[in-house]
């Protein structure tokens, strides 16, 4: 039996174990090595009521995962000329301008240093699904710290900052630059969204709540309850919400593992046709950039060019080899440099900060490939 095989067989056991032992609902694994699929696996159930299972094709809500599909729209962007990082957001952007912001750039944005975590506190969920309305919210902000001086992670702020960047230097939404330059190009563009097409809706997975309690919400006032504020923490309720799924929330989104996989896999260069970005940037993308404290979550990190540099395996960043996101429900998808693999993990039993089947997947990863 060949490594490849071997890892396909112990994921596989190890998500029906999961499963079957109540750990876990529904799970969906990808693993790409040097261009070729290597696991496709899936366990489970995508909604538990009617007992529909997990297929290689189920949507998952993923969360911050999407944040780094969204930096990825950006370097493809930048690769191809059209974007520059040093871009001030007002030059295209002008009433964004106001409260001391006018020297605030898309890189401030892709590195969590602009300054601009914070939403006011009665924020709803109806807003947050309104693009006009959350970009005249963050363009009427003003600044937490002078841009570039601070690290402080930009948790629902960050997508439509990116977002709005994109769309007024180019005139297409950040979804129509998804599809455009990143998932069209590499035959994935029913698999990974920031806004799902209503027609995909039966196809996503139903999140839901971990049977144990969850952790307590951030204290009122506290830089994290700023950032996320009381209406919009996110929850499986929140996750399941058709208008949340369906609408521009590039902070968050929906997406299969394959999908996810595929789209890293292409960054590192690995798939026939398709040049997304050139070894000089990819190499600049997973650069640490911050080492230090994160003024939002209250703890030291470290970040990548747009992308958290931990892997799951290690239990520890790898800097400049692994580069990717993981998602408030336990999702995630990363690449590393070294190792030639790009992985994805997609879950439906909604739980903050769970690792563990990430942690268990990648160290079989990391044993095998």
């Amino acid at each position: 039996m060949t490594d490849d095989n071997r890892a396909q067989a112990a994921i596989q056991r190890l998500l029906d174990e999961l499963v079957t032992g109540g750990a876990e609902i529904g799970l969906q694994v990808a693993v790409i090595h040097s261009g070729r699929m290597v696991v496709d696996a899936a366990s489970g159930l995508a909604d538990p009521a009617t007992g529909e299972a997990v297929g290689g094709d189920t949507l998952f809500y993923a969360a911050s995962t999407a944040k780094g599909v969204a930096s990825t729209v950006a370097h493809v962007l930048a690769q191809r000329g059209e974007l520059d990082y040093d871009l001030r957001a007002a030059e295209v952007w002008p009433e964004f301008g106001s409260h001391g912001k006018e020297g605030v750039t898309l890189r401030h944005v892709l590195l969590h240093t602009a300054g601009l975590p914070g939403l006011p506190a009665d924020i709803s969920v109806a807003d947050l699904c309104n693009w006009d309305r959350m970009c005249a919210v963050l363009a009427d902000s003003e600044l937490w710290w002078e841009p570039g001086t601070r690290f402080g992670y930009h948790a629902q702020t960050f997508g439509f900052l990116v977002g709005e960047i994109l769309r007024r230097s180019t005139g297409r939404t950040i979804s129509e630059l998804l599809r455009e330059v990143v998932t069209g190009p590499l035959g994935v563009a029913d698999e990974v969204h920031f806004a799902l097409p209503q027609r995909l809706l039966s196809r996503v997975a139903w999140q839901v709540e971990p049977e144990a309690h969850s952790p307590n919400p951030p204290p009122p006032g506290s830089p994290l309850a700023r950032a996320i504020p009381p209406g919009i923490q996110p929850d499986a309720a929140h996750a399941n919400r058709a208008d949340v799924l369906t609408s521009e929330i590039p902070s968050a989104g929906t997406m299969t593992a394959r999908g996810a996989a595929r789209i890293y896999s292409a960054l590192l260069g690995h798939v026939d046709g398709v040049s997304l970005v050139s070894p000089s940037r990819l190499k600049d993308m997973a650069a640490i950039t911050h080492r230090g404290m994160d003024e939002v979550m209250g703890f030291p990190t470290e970040w990548a060019f747009g992308y958290s540099p931990y892997r799951p395996g290690a239990g520890r960043a790898l800097p400049g080899s692994t580069f990717g996101m993981v998602g408030a429900n336990g999702s995630a998808a990363y690449a590393d440099i070294d190792s030639g693999v790009a992985v994805a993990v997609m879950r439906n039993r909604f739980g903050t900060g769970e690792l563990t089947v990430l942690e268990q997947v990648d160290r079989i990863v990391c044993r095998l490939l």
